[in-house]
């Protein structure tokens, strides 16, 4: 019998075959409008973040076919930039079968100064009177003007005290551009000495005696965690260069505006404290990490960067100003610093730290933008500009952002051992009608406090005993008619819109809290025990602290829960 054929067949039928990869293609007109976007600019891909802003800024969303051009211009999966576009809050990714949002945004904030201060009652009034064909409407996390509360933003325009008539207005005029305030500007600042002591510390000075100098003040970190400032030049300094410098200004804790009103009025007082730690840890570059809700600042920064570059103080590119895209997760310093590497803001577990693992895995110092701004003046002045202030036994200054039921809020530039009734008696006193109640004294991290506890100063280490600290110093003082625990619901609801997602406790513990604190009467016994999972368990400080508004509630309001 005759031997079969075995002949193999790898392919059947006689086309020829596929002429283009599987997959979204690349449309010519999107990809030549990124191009001309991007301009010149290095396709690094830490600047990915940078281009989704160039993208959603000039056309009002980031679509599919925007998305794939940018994946082919940078050499990226789209999976890559899909995950990093959708992690932050300021960008509108829209699909093939999706409608574009509406050309005008109205974002209204809903944290607890804002909700205090009608937030609700005024975001209902604007969905009822303005057609969403035209105009989007959406809840927005703090905005950093809770002393102006409630507070809107209409593009990148602020609206203060925000009504839907003033809304109204600034459709009307198409104003969604940011108001730019008065401020020193370089030649201003140089009149009175500015940049003087960085040149002579550039030419003969001695980075031990300038750190002893700031040890000697008694500054801490500024932003929240309190950690001794000059402490930590010492720690990158020891670590092999490269080594960076990165300026933490996502002041995102509700209630916290002190960052913003001292960017908006002497911003090179922070830029040469800023030199000046760079100088000290001869850093290669500084990275300024700036919040977008602070539209004004960046684009100040912006001008005075390029003012420093012109005089030859810095050179090009030695400053490099970095866009947030709505994270609170990237105020803690690791997510910053992978948002700075053009990732989504997950926080890295730790160790290694990011005084030897920081940016693009190099030594990092890490400051707060008021930190750096002290660092300025106790080189310039001596380290009795700060130090030299005592009250109650405790030495320094704080900078309070207060908001709430005052007659007058505001930054407030008081001892540091300022109690809530120095604070607000600084303010003006109460509002007329309303009988001081409950204080939260550094962020919703930090809980609520009742008005009994009120001779206890607001600053390092004095909080802890009673289960609060002072964190970025964000105080919020609430009335008889206000509620404990629907501030408390308020502070919860904002944690689990931004938690990162990364670690499970976190995740879902907040958005379990927000269940079950909804209801009539709270289950305490539950609510205690998830708080302890989340408190031990969770990645970082988001989610270690998010319980405490609920102890705190269970703790001092029992009666309304």
């Amino acid at each position: 019998m005759a031997k079969k054929s075995t002949k193999g067949v790898w392919k059947s039928g006689s086309g020829r075959g596929r002429v283009r990869p599987k997959g979204r293609q690349v449309e010519d007109t999107a990809w030549t409008q990124v191009q001309e976007l991007l301009g010149d600019q290095p396709r690094r891909h830490d600047l990915l973040i940078e281009f989704l802003h160039l993208i959603q800024d000039a056309y009002g969303h980031i679509s599919a076919v925007h998305m794939r051009a940018l994946a082919e211009e940078m050499r990226l999966s789209q999976a890559e930039i899909y995950e990093v576009a959708t992690f932050y809050a300021h960008f509108d990714v829209v699909k093939e079968d999706e409608t574009p949002p509406p050309a005008l945004t109205v974002r209204v904030c809903d944290s607890l100064s804002c909700e205090m201060a009608g937030a609700a009652a005024l975001q209902e009034a604007l969905e009822q009177g303005l057609d969403p064909a035209q105009v989007r409407v959406v809840r927005a996390p703090c905005m950093g003007r809770c002393d102006t509360a409630p507070v809107l933003e209409f593009g990148h325009h602020h609206i203060d005290h925000a009504t839907p008539e003033k809304v109204l207005v600034a459709i009307a005029a198409g104003y969604t551009h940011a108001n730019i305030p008065e401020y020193e500007e370089l030649a201003t600042y140089q009149a009175t000495g500015g940049y003087s002591r960085l040149l002579e510390l550039r030419a003969q000075g001695d980075w031990q005696e300038v750190q002893s100098q700031i040890k000697a003040s008694g500054l801490r970190g500024l932003g929240g965690a309190g950690f001794p400032s000059g402490t930590k030049w010492g720690f990158v300094r020891g670590n092999a260069g490269p080594r960076y410098l990165a300026v933490n200004g996502d002041e995102g804790e509700p209630g916290t505006f002190k960052d913003r009103y001292y960017l908006e009025r002497t911003p090179h007082l922070f830029l040469e404290g800023m030199l000046i730690a760079a100088w000290a840890v001869e850093a290669d570059t500084c990275f300024i990490y700036m919040r977008d809700e602070y539209p004004a600042v960046l684009h100040i920064l912006a001008n005075e960067i390029a003012a420093l570059e012109a005089s030859g103080l810095v050179p090009a590119g030695y400053i490099d100003l970095r866009r947030g895209a709505g994270a609170y997760i990237c105020g803690e310093e690791s997510a910053m610093i992978e948002s700075i590497e053009g990732k989504r803001g997950l926080p890295r577990h730790r160790p290694p730290f990011v005084a030897a693992v920081g940016v693009h895995n190099r030594p990092t110092l890490v400051h707060n933008v008021e930190t750096l701004l002290w660092v300025a003046r106790i080189v310039r002045e001596g380290p009795e500009c700060l130090n030299a202030i005592e009250h109650n036994g405790r030495r320094g200054l704080r900078s309070y952002s207060v908001s709430g039921r005052v007659q007058k809020p505001g930054v407030y530039l008081l001892p540091a051992g300022s109690t809530i009734t120095d604070i607000i008696a600084a303010c003006g006193g109460m509002l007329e009608g309303h009988v001081f109640k409950a204080y939260q004294p550094g962020g919703p991290s930090s809980g609520l406090l009742p008005a009994s506890i009120h001779d206890v100063p607001l600053d390092f280490d004095t909080l802890q005993p009673l289960g609060s600290f002072i964190g970025s110093a964000a105080v919020v003082v609430l009335s008889e008619q206000d509620s404990a625990r629907g501030a408390a619901l308020n502070m919860l609801r904002f944690f689990e819109d931004e938690s990162c997602g990364q670690c499970t406790p976190c995740r879902v513990g907040c958005e379990k809290a927000v269940k079950l604190m909804g209801a009539k009467t709270w289950d305490q016994s539950l609510l205690t025990e998830l708080t302890t999972a989340m408190t031990d368990t969770s990645i970082c400080g988001l989610g270690q602290a998010a319980p405490n508004p609920i102890k705190s509630v269970m703790k001092h309001f029992p009666e309304e829960i």
